[in-house]
């Protein structure tokens, strides 16, 4: 059954993504608030004309209509905004990174014990990728057998011209891998179905900006579980010619074939999303993917509904979200 949403905090783009799927499914929304001015803030109003901005969250916070809250505030706030969000009665939707530090995660499962509230952190470059969804179908009916590894490429373009300073401020947004390096960590536990992983490697650097210190354009990490092992590699350098923001792909490697996902584009062709390559013993087919769905929101309705875990596990978001705090911290030690 569909229910009430509230908005705290619209400082990153990925809200209109979570805001736009669910009201996709019915989920009405009125009010937002967000910390000062949001440089995402007139597109949101052109876009979500019928919400209004509240000037005050304890008005959203307090209103006993609303059941779920989505949260896309600067980084290093989202966790104090999902605690108190949590302790008002109210299930979360947070934009990844759901957190930037260990402390703020021990925080948010302390919340969430105490509160019984879902705690769900999007992770678009799964849950917004009809591929992706075509890759779990496909995945997990045996098509190319166990899984042994995963390669998640996550290459972002720069922007600077749209950017908000605390994009270049590494205690503001966390940190390449706490970051965008999150989402390849997600599908790397999803598709190898690892309760749980260790950090092998991590590693992060600075090659473009030495005026911005705290800015890393390069990240890359190994994970390694009991069920397989992952590659991850995220970066800020995307040049202007390609078509989209970043050319995301995700390769999956089973012991009986293999899956490659060309998500947000393909090179050298006319720009098309949601590509799914797949190789195995009888086929060596490319496979469109825009038709595939969105599970991930209708599932969250649900959930929210009959309090049960079916859009993704509680476990799985706060191990993926530890995982990703533990290769920041590693490769920022090393």
């Amino acid at each position: 059954m569909p229910f009430k949403l509230g908005v705290i905090g619209i400082d990153h783009g990925h809200i209109f993504g979570m805001l736009s799927n669910m009201l996709a499914e019915g989920c009405p929304c009125d009010a937002y608030w967000t910390d000062g001015t949001a440089v995402t803030e007139r597109k949101f109003n052109e876009v979500f004309p019928k919400v209004a901005k509240a000037a005050d969250r304890r008005r959203i916070l307090d209103d006993p209509e609303i059941a779920m809250i989505l949260i896309s505030a600067v980084p290093e706030d989202r966790a104090g905004l999902a605690v108190e969000a949590m302790q008002a009665g109210k299930d979360v939707m947070v934009d990844k990174p759901g957190c930037t530090t260990l402390e703020q995660l021990d925080a948010i499962r302390g919340a969430q014990a105490d509160t019984g509230r879902i705690w769900t952190v999007n992770f678009s470059e799964r849950f917004e990728v009809p591929a992706v969804t075509r890759a779990e179908e496909l995945v997990f009916g045996g098509a190319i057998g166990r899984v042994v590894q995963t390669v998640g490429l996550g290459p972002h373009k720069k922007n600077l011209r749209t950017r908000p300073p605390w994009f270049l401020l590494r205690e503001r947004y966390g940190g390449i891998l706490c970051d965008i390096g999150s989402h390849q960590i997600d599908q790397f536990l999803h598709f190898t179905g690892s309760g749980s992983a260790e950090v092998a490697h991590a590693h992060v650097e600075n090659t473009t900006m030495p005026d911005a210190p705290g800015f890393q354009d390069f990240g890359e990490m190994v994970l390694r579980s009991d069920k397989g092992h992952g590659y991850v590699r995220v970066d800020w350098f995307t040049p202007n010619g390609l078509p989209t923001w970043g050319d995301g792909r995700l390769f999956i490697q089973g012991t009986e074939g293999h899956i490659e996902l060309r998500k947000y584009t393909d090179i050298g062709r006319p720009h098309v999303t949601n590509n799914l390559y797949l190789v195995n013993g009888e086929e060596n087919t490319m496979i469109p993917c825009s038709d595939a769905g969105l599970p991930y929101f209708p599932r969250l309705v649900a959930d929210v509904a009959d309090r049960t875990e079916t859009a993704v596990r509680q476990i799985h978001t706060f191990t993926a979200t530890e995982l990703a705090i533990q290769a920041q911290m590693k490769a920022e030690a090393a």
